[in-house]
Formats: structure tokens, sequence, C-alpha cells
């Protein structure tokens, strides 16, 4: 269970990084500025509350912060989506992190509905 741990961790932060290196590219206007900005921050905070996830102290507590990962998560995708709308040309790049998103949703929903069910 501990390795799974590990690379779930991994994988949240190695999205991060792919999500920070992309935004660097991007031109920033008016428009693109808060779109950006909004990106970083609810990427970054998925890793942050799944991290507080597993210092929880309750099992409350443990579902809530896994709640959380899973709306930041959630809050990604839109920003995602909006992002590909303005820069077609990064397209590609933008939909990998969209899908691996996608499945963090479903990995974040999965782990809830399992501590709920044992509890």
């Amino acid at each position: 269970m501990e390795s799974k741990k590990y690379n779930l961790e991994e994988r949240i932060f190695i999205l991060s990084k792919k999500v920070l290196m992309l935004c660097k590219t991007l031109p920033e206007n008016t428009i693109s500025r808060p779109l950006i900005s909004q990106l970083v921050r609810s990427a970054t905070s998925i890793g942050a509350n799944y991290m507080e996830a597993n210092g929880s102290v309750s099992i409350k507590d443990l579902i809530n912060k896994i709640c959380i990962a899973r709306k930041e998560a959630k809050e990604t995708l839109y920003w995602v989506r909006l992002l590909m709308f303005l820069f077609v040309e990064k397209i590609n790049e933008f939909q990998l992190i969209f899908q691996e998103t996608q499945e963090l949703v479903f990995i974040f929903s999965s782990i809830i509905k399992k501590i709920q069910a044992q509890n």
C-alpha cells in the first residue's frame, strides 16, 4: 500500500510540474493571464491537498482532504479546457494534462468510496 501512495504522490507532482512548464511557455495578455494563474493554483493545489490527506489525523479529515483534492482536479479540468480554446497550437500538451487530471478525479473518487465503504 505504501508504494501505491508514493506513486500517486509522484504522479500528482509530475502533473504539477507539467502544468508549470507548459504555463511558462504561454504568452500572457489581459485574457490569458488570469486563466494561467488559476490553472497553476488549482493544479498545484491537488498535490498540496493530497499531501495533507496523507497526514490526516482522522478518517473524516482524510475524506475531506481527498474531496478537496478532487475538487481542485475538477477545477483544473475547467481551466485546461479554456486554455485549450485560447492556445490551439498547444492542444496536444493540454490534452495530456487533461487526461491525467481526469484520471486523478477517478482515482480520488475511488479512494473516497473505498474509505466510506470501510467505515
